[in-house]
């Protein structure tokens, strides 16, 4: 196990980039750069969820936008828990 860990520690970045992205649905690997290209993030204020179905570049972007109008309590999460946070609301 303790091989299997290091060898993918291993690998460059390149390949990394290289592996393919999950189509809608399904599961990636935790360590897999490809999530982050996702649309499966949200921006959540202290209020509310603001915003989803982002890919994490278009998030960071979305909450620059939303700190120029003085939104507080800014935080880029998952889709999934943005709608445990609504479902609490």
């Amino acid at each position: 196990m303790k091989m299997a860990v290091q060898e993918k520690e291993n690998q460059t970045e390149v390949e990394r980039d290289e592996q393919p992205a999950a189509k809608n649905g399904e599961a990636l690997n935790e360590a897999s750069p490809n999530e982050l290209r996702l649309p499966i993030w949200s921006v959540i204020s202290f209020e509310k969820p603001e915003t989803g179905g982002l890919t994490y570049a278009q998030a960071e972007e979305k909450m620059r936008e939303l700190e120029k109008h003085d939104v507080s309590g800014l935080c880029i999460v998952t889709d999934e828990v943005a709608a445990r946070i609504s479902d609490k609301n």
